[in-house]
């Protein structure tokens, strides 16, 4: 039993065994416009509840417009958005700050208040009239033409599901049975992928084959509310990280950022890439689950033996395979190694909402975004053939997002007259 257990987490320990090449400490306080409307926009949406998809859409938005003012006040990478670099003395704080609360605003409008007086801070800080006035021009600019991009891209469209009753197919879980969440997230239009389904992952096991038995076998004896296998360590990993991915992963980045002293541009555009390729992971994700339409664990246990079995966390109310959850951190941990051009980068992270407060180390991307899959097992929410596609999607996902967009301009730069 405790051999079985353990093999579920070793793909993760085995990618601790890494030389240690750098050394990520604490973000300090630090006056970055870029990081502090990621931090106002993250708490915002934590405070709101919002769902984690509908979090990756907004985070990519609001940095993508980010991005493109930026490159608006100085062109340094390619944009989202047709843009051009404007030819008068601007602010590039006030491009971000006015760039995201146009934004923010229109995405989140029960924390317009917040947002509004938010700004009214970042653009109080600025004495140059003139720049200040362009920065914001330039901001709600980018903002808007982001906005309107993404306006029809389907995120709002309704899709009436009917819940599976066959060995197999996916069916509302215990104990509160929710309805499934957001089937028609699978047909919104991506941000860097050519189509939703473009890495979608080979199909799960059929329910009478060996290998469904055996991950129903796993995840029956680790992910049980009264496993006695189950290890203090794999519990606190499964709380640890069953935030939502959105938060956390954002979290990594931006801390990154402030540690490596990334300018605004490079910051800028390390949260775009991280978010486009979570949000499309969602996309990517979500096309599959629907797709294949899996049964999660607790339906799978409770119809084949335990008709009482619960998982030590709730499962989330959408199919098994695969779990987006992993592709989310697979997705993230590729555009962050792309980005600093090496997986082998050490942080901690301190965990928020539910189980807030838990910290934990990782010697490279690639480790915490293995744990971060092996994650949903030892909750008991996921098979293992879930994580692994999960994973493998994701990481396709991320490396694919990063190489299609936002790459820096290698022509000489037009230049500018940039205003702080």
């Amino acid at each position: 039993m405790m051999n079985r257990a353990h093999t579920i987490t070793a793909a993760v320990a085995a990618a601790a065994i890494i030389v240690l090449t750098t050394e990520v400490v604490p973000a300090q306080a630090q006056a970055q416009e870029v990081v502090r409307w990621n931090r106002i926009a993250t708490d915002a949406m934590a405070g709101a509840q919002m769902d984690p998809l509908t979090e990756s859409r907004v985070l990519a938005i609001l940095h993508l417009a980010i991005h493109d003012a930026l490159n608006t006040v100085e062109r340094r990478y390619h944009t989202y958005t047709t843009t051009r670099t404007t030819t008068v003395r601007a602010s590039a704080d006030a491009a971000v700050a006015s760039a995201a609360q146009v934004t923010l605003a229109a995405l989140v409008p029960k924390c317009k208040g917040t947002f509004d007086e938010e700004l009214r801070v970042s653009l109080e800080a600025l004495t140059d009239a003139k720049a200040k006035e362009a920065g914001v021009a330039i901001g709600r600019r980018a903002a808007t033409a982001v906005l309107t991009k993404r306006e029809n891209d389907g995120a709002a469209r309704t899709v009436n599901y009917v819940p599976g009753t066959t060995a197999g197919a996916y069916r509302p879980t215990p104990p509160d049975f929710t309805a499934a969440l957001l089937p028609q997230w699978g047909s919104v239009t991506p941000f860097a992928l050519k189509d939703p389904a473009q890495f979608r992952p080979v199909p799960p096991p059929a329910p009478s084959t060996a290998l469904a038995r055996r991950d129903i076998a796993i995840v029956n004896e680790i992910g049980s509310s009264t496993s006695t296998t189950r290890t203090a360590e794999q519990t606190e990993i499964a709380k640890f990280w069953y935030e939502s991915s959105p938060q956390g992963w954002n979290r990594i980045a931006r801390e990154l950022a402030v540690a490596r002293s990334l300018d605004s541009w490079a910051t800028a555009r390390l949260l775009a890439l991280v978010n486009v390729a979570m949000a499309d992971g969602f996309i990517g994700g979500f096309e599959a689950k629907y797709h294949y339409n899996y049964w999660r664990p607790a339906t799978a246990i409770r119809e084949t033996g335990d008709a009482t079995w619960l998982s030590i966390l709730p499962t989330p109310p959408v199919p098994d395979y695969p779990s987006t959850h992993t592709v989310l951190g697979a997705a993230a941990a590729a555009v962050l190694a792309r980005f600093f051009e090496t997986d082998y980068v050490s942080f901690q992270m301190t965990s928020g909402a539910p189980y807030a407060g838990i910290t934990r180390r990782f010697w490279s991307f690639s480790e915490a975004a293995q744990e971060n899959g092996a994650s949903r097992v030892l909750a008991g929410i996921h098979f293992p053939t879930a994580v692994k596609a999960g994973y493998e999607q994701g990481t396709l996902i991320g490396a694919y997002a990063f190489d299609q967009m936002l790459a820096p301009v290698t022509a000489a730069r037009t230049t500018t007259t940039v205003a702080r």
